[in-house]
């Protein structure tokens, strides 16, 4: 009985650190997040994130497009500084670049798994197929244990004032605050190739 207790116990010390992100969807068509998307807000728990142009996680979504077996290959844009030392013969010092990454699907019904910065864990909050898309990554290789950064996606590059807020209710039941919060529905500063 002790020792029950104490991994009980053990157990629920560990899973304080475990950033379990809230999922509304209980199923995903994928075939209809296909196509264009445009991100309107990046939001982070931690400012490293976020912060400069070239941060880890500063990626704007540009296209989805379902695989064969179910996952999703995303076009995201991303600003590419050139470092210190990269000398004269680097042609573009400061553009954005176009990478393309597989989102694999898991047994979660809106979750899946990235190879980008590391391992990741991509959870899909709330989608309108037509219209938006709410989604948080969660980076396993940042310092910060509990470090996410969430997006608001739309099919158009029109704000909508009724989604923004829905987007920040949803930010609401995330277990870590954010710090950090960056709107592109002026169109400013958005990454294009």
């Amino acid at each position: 009985m002790k020792c029950l207790l104490l991994t009980l116990g053990l157990a629920l010390v560990c899973g304080i650190y475990a950033v379990v992100i809230p999922q509304t969807r209980k199923d995903l068509d994928i075939l209809k997040l296909a196509g264009t998307w445009h991100t309107m807000v990046m939001v982070a728990s931690d400012l490293s994130l976020l912060v400069t142009e070239n941060a880890p996680l500063r990626i704007y979504i540009k296209e989805m497009q379902p695989t064969p077996e179910g996952n999703m290959e995303i076009v995201l844009l991303k600003r590419w500084v050139c470092p210190q030392g990269c000398g004269r013969a680097a042609r573009v010092k400061d553009a954005c670049v176009e990478l393309t990454v597989i989102a694999q699907k898991t047994k979660g019904p809106a979750v899946f798994t990235v190879n980008y910065q590391g391992e990741g864990k991509v959870t899909l909050l709330d989608i309108d197929y037509e219209h938006y898309l709410f989604f948080c990554l969660k980076a396993s290789t940042h310092p910060k244990e509990r470090a996410i950064v969430c997006q608001y996606l739309a099919r158009t590059l029109k704000a909508n004032t009724e989604v923004m807020e829905k987007f920040h209710r949803a930010l609401e039941t995330l277990p870590v605050p954010i710090q950090i919060s960056l709107n592109f529905t002026q169109g400013k500063e958005r990454c294009r190739v």
